[in-house]
């Protein structure tokens, strides 16, 4: 009878995270900061549900409300993240933050609620059968970790160190954002702000880092990687056309996973990608087995999954139009339809 389901205010940003750091199931993408990036980066409303049992969580829900007049009204777990849901230490907690959750989605009139799981769940909600992550233990020996790579793989990552590239640490974000900027934009996809960047690092601190990639002086391509308990989560990622022929992607990752496991990280986490697409086969090339993520949805408005991803037909026309924009025009046009793109 004592627990209640109440939304988080910055006075209790400590006590979530510590409920995060100690639950089994959650991730990066349940920690408490994601409410100021979103709200900071995107102005959306968040409503971060969090059960509380006689003074301790013991369940949390992080939920942000997307409202947009090209792509309709969400309630997600979590938009811009790859994995959400409810992370609960009883059936009791889950069953009451799912129940606010649904209500809270009717309140809003959203086409839909979506929790984006990484394991199925009890819910009978539908589910979308899209997006696989690839996570994978590490060996302490870097050199065992080169050798379980498939070996044309390896070849590639070999070929970028022949090629003389180097990796180093950069404590900003504005030389990642030239590299990501141009390959989203070549791929067909409205860029996120610059802000975003910016408050992930600001938010995140030592969790939230750059890795560049350069030869003879000059930046090649550049990743985003967020740390969290003994896992490493490369995230953004970009790079300019000299990256190909250097062999920069593959040396990329590796120099990523060697740093890491040098640091003491034993998971490598390639995130999420749809079935049988380019970064879908890249990243199986890598050894990394495809693991279902049971996105589930409790349909509010619509009478269907909403499909807001690039693989609706609808959209081609428009990815194939982005790809000829000039570059300073994607960039400034991109942030006001990406924000909606959760």
């Amino acid at each position: 009878m004592s627990l209640q389901i109440l939304e988080l205010s910055e006075s209790k940003f400590e006590q979530w995270d510590a409920f995060v750091a100690q639950a089994d199931s959650a991730t990066f993408f349940h920690r408490a900061g994601w409410k100021r990036v979103i709200e900071r980066a995107f102005k959306h409303r968040t409503y971060f549900l969090y059960a509380e049992d006689d003074g301790a969580i013991v369940g949390v829900l992080p939920l942000v409300h997307i409202k947009s007049r090209l792509f309709g009204s969400a309630l997600t777990s979590t938009p811009f993240c790859v994995y959400g849901g409810i992370v609960a230490l009883n059936e009791q907690a889950e069953a009451e933050l799912r129940m606010r959750a649904c209500e809270l989605a009717k309140e809003l009139k959203v086409s839909a609620l979506e929790m984006r799981n990484i394991e199925q769940t009890s819910s009978g909600w539908p589910t979308k059968e899209l997006y696989y992550t690839f996570r994978k233990s590490l060996s302490e020996d870097n050199e065992e970790n080169m050798l379980a790579i498939p070996r044309k793989r390896r070849a590639m990552i070999r070929g970028g160190i022949k090629a003389n590239l180097q990796s180093e640490e950069d404590s900003g974000w504005e030389r990642f954002f030239a590299t990501y900027a141009e390959s989203v934009r070549n791929l067909g996809t409205p860029v996120f702000s610059h802000k975003l960047f910016r408050c992930l690092r600001e938010e995140f601190g030592k969790d939230c880092r750059v890795l560049m990639i350069t030869h003879e002086g000059k930046d090649v391509a550049g990743l985003m990687s967020f740390y969290f308990k003994d896992q490493v989560l490369p995230y953004y990622a970009g790079s300019f056309d000299s990256a190909k022929h250097l062999k920069a992607h593959d040396f990329m990752y590796w120099e990523l996973m060697r740093r890491s496991v040098d640091e003491g990280y034993r998971v490598f986490d390639f995130g999420r990608s749809k079935k049988d697409t380019g970064p879908y086969l890249f990243k199986k090339g890598w050894g990394f087995e495809p693991e279902l993520l049971n996105y589930e949805f409790f349909l509010v408005e619509s009478d269907s999954i909403p499909e807001v991803n690039p693989n609706n037909p609808k959209y081609k026309l428009f990815i194939d139009m982005w790809k000829k924009l000039p570059l300073p025009v994607a960039n400034r046009l991109g942030p006001l339809l990406s924000r909606s793109l959760g």
